[in-house]
């Protein structure tokens, strides 16, 4: 069978090492390097990945020294004795026949702990502690403990390192303007501010020797004020290039930065043109990264020559078979990642080990493992949402003969929503995945089929599983039932047929989500990388310091009222790493945005409403409720009378705070243990 893309297929050949293909596992944190037991199941993370194909695993970055902590007691390779820890990880991957690298990184002026420093003592508006600026005999130190750091890794049999010189950490502290203040030789002019990058990439390459891969993360785009500039960028990478980087891989923004840069509302491989120009000033490989998903996505920019790898790190995190799979050309069984940042992101910084929405395995390999089923049963799936799929694939893997009933024509649940919101358009193709891994393993489905218990009882089912997920909850306010109310499901599926004022009653994050739809100006897709970089005010020319330029204005054609009940912050409960974009965005749309509102009552020409107990009137066309969600009950009282186990999951279990990390969760679980 000939090989459906065969850019990514194609050997990398550096002489000393050969990579079987362009597909890199991107650097991730993924909370289980400090995690009790954590580097045996962070060993079989990466085997497994290695194990299905990726050419390159980059790990989660490594502290040289205790200062560049990312967290107290955070991952360190500075002494002989840590060197067998890492080798479990190596040879865990090297007996899969793949090959890593360690990333060594020096958090800089964004650690949290009282050690931190920087090159000025300048406190990051993302970590707590202010910086000590660091003296010139600790930048010499600083050098060495990057060497030595390297030189361990080498000792543990790693295959190479990759240097964290992006994102915001200490080396892009170092070459930025915005965070480098200092009047000696390691700030000021450019040359002395790419000087600490450069004597740590010697240091590596007079400690490891020729043979040793280096890899350099360097900031493509900083995105924060007084950041670099393309031609400061290129001097940057060209003297990496001659001091011995085998590797230049893409860093895109800061981390403190106000521009979103990986989650779902930023288009597809929108910093690729980047990598593009760095590759044409270069004469070593680079690395392409950023919303990069599909194979076909990294099929086309390899073969326009835009890069010569693709990392990708979060699609690693939702199927580690991404590269078997593509190999085969069995796209349509890609797991894709959706850009939640939900169960990833979120968590890390919250202290917490990483997992995936949309695969309850991610970072639980050796935990949460799926076995045959010693007793197979009959088993009725009511529900073909989210918790009802996923429960019903993992259940028929291990050979359970499972029937899905769903009274509606389609599956997916309020997946099906989430999809029509701007940017969660790849929810679809999660709902695709289940739907394959449920043709796989041979689920009977039941579309358009009401359940019905007395047929049920006598067709035999062993269990049964309600997944009937939940409905809007709709609140006790005078007037609710007037035509011109709508709940969040209406409006999603008919935003053509709401006014120009529209009030919006809740603001979690079904009430962000239909705010974000609303207030979205149409642009047609060709147009979208231009729409996203002018909304943020982008210059993918890096012209002006950071690549920042002044935003297109760009207000709603609709007014839009936000409505919280309680006096807090407005959507205090969104995703930690996305819930700013969503609230920047909407202000920058013109969207009004007010908390402690009491719903006095609905009329026909508005809602009637007191805000800081003053009565006041939003004449608005239409009010859609977004004030939470009910279970759905859609089963009979009686099934509980039938002699078998009823097991009941996802928002028929609990419709408060339902998230849908949860409810696929119960339903993996539940799946991999009846």
């Amino acid at each position: 069978m000939r090989n459906p893309f065969p850019n990514i297929f194609k050997p990398l050949d550096l002489g000393f090492i050969r990579l079987p293909n362009r597909i890199v596992m991107g650097s991730m944190h993924t909370g289980l390097e400090e995690a009790k037991g954590g580097i045996d199941r962070l060993a079989a993370f990466y085997a497994l990945r290695a194990r299905q194909g990726v050419g390159l695993i980059i790990t989660g970055g490594v502290a040289p020294n205790i200062t560049g902590w990312l967290k107290p007691l955070g991952m360190t390779l500075n002494t002989r004795w840590k060197v067998h820890k890492h080798r479990k990880i190596v040879d865990a991957v090297h007996r899969e026949g793949g090959r890593i690298c360690m990333q060594i990184l020096h958090a800089g002026r964004y650690g949290f702990h009282p050690f931190v420093m920087a090159p000025s003592a300048i406190k990051s508006p993302i970590s707590p502690f202010k910086p000590f600026s660091m003296p010139e005999w600790y930048i010499r130190k600083t050098i060495r403990d990057f060497g030595r750091a390297a030189f361990l890794a080498k000792k543990a049999g790693y295959d190479g390192v990759e240097v964290m010189g992006s994102e915001g950490y200490l080396l892009n502290q170092f070459m930025a303007p915005h965070t480098n203040k200092r009047k000696d030789k390691w700030g000021g002019s450019l040359e002395n501010r790419m000087r600490l990058s450069l004597e740590i990439v010697r240091e590596i390459r007079r400690r490891t020797g020729e043979d040793f891969l280096i890899i350099f993360r360097i900031s493509l785009i900083d995105l924060v004020r007084e950041g670099s500039v393309w031609y400061e960028i290129v001097a940057l990478a060209q003297a990496l290039e001659n001091a011995g980087v085998h590797i230049l891989n893409s860093g895109i923004g800061w981390h403190e930065s106000r521009v979103p840069t990986i989650a779902s509302m930023v288009p597809e491989g929108a910093f690729v043109p980047l990598t593009k120009r760095l590759k044409e000033v270069v004469n070593i490989p680079v690395v392409a990264t950023n919303r990069i998903n599909y194979p076909e996505q990294a099929e086309g920019l390899l073969q326009r020559g835009e890069a010569d790898l693709v990392s990708m790190a979060r699609p690693f995190l939702a199927d580690p078979g991404w590269v078997s799979k593509s190999s085969k050309g069995n796209t349509d069984s890609i797991n894709p990642c959706i850009a939640c940042n939900q169960t990833c992101l979120d968590r890390i910084f919250k202290g917490q080990v990483a997992g995936c929405m949309v695969n309850p395995q991610a970072c639980m390999e050796t935990v949460r493992v799926i076995r045959p089923t010693a007793y197979p049963m009959k088993i009725a799936v009511v529900g073909a949402g989210m918790a009802g799929m996923v429960f019903s694939a993992t259940a028929a893997s291990r050979g359970h003969d499972v029937t899905l009933y769903e009274k509606k024509g389609e599956l997916g649940g309020q997946f099906n929503l989430a999809g029509k919101i701007p940017g969660k358009e790849n929810y679809f193709q999660t709902i695709e995945y289940y739907t394959q891994r449920m043709k796989e393993s041979g689920v009977h489905l039941k579309l358009s089929e009401e359940f019905d218990v007395i047929k049920a009882h006598n067709e035999g089912y062993h269990a049964i599983v309600v997944a009937t997920g939940v409905r809007p909850r709709i609140p006790d306010i005078k007037g609710i039932q007037l035509p011109h109310v709508m709940d969040y499901v209406q409006a999603i599926d008919h935003p053509d047929k709401i006014g120009q004022r529209v009030a919006i009653i809740g603001a979690g994050g079904i009430g962000f989500d239909v705010a974000l739809l609303l207030s979205e100006q149409q642009v047609p897709a060709v147009d979208r990388h231009r729409a996203y970089c002018d909304f943020w005010g982008i210059d993918l020319n890096v012209k002006t310091p950071g690549g920042l330029i002044e935003p297109r204005k760009t207000l709603s054609s609709r007014q839009v009222f936000l409505l919280q009940r309680s006096k807090g912050k407005m959507g205090a409960k969104l995703g930690k790493t996305t819930g700013w974009i969503h609230r920047l965005t909407l202000r920058k749309r013109g969207v009004q945005m007010i908390a402690g509102v009491e719903y006095s009552r609905i009329r026909s020409d508005g809602l009637e409403v007191i805000i800081k107990g003053e009565k006041r009137l939003l004449e608005v066309d239409h009010i859609v409720l977004c004030a939470g969600q009910e279970p759905t009950h859609v089963v009979p009282s009686n099934l509980r009378d039938l002699p078998i186990p009823v097991h009941i999951i996802g928002g028929a279990k609990d419709a408060s705070g339902l998230d849908a990390e949860r409810a696929i969760h119960e339903g993996f679980e539940l799946g991999r243990n009846i």
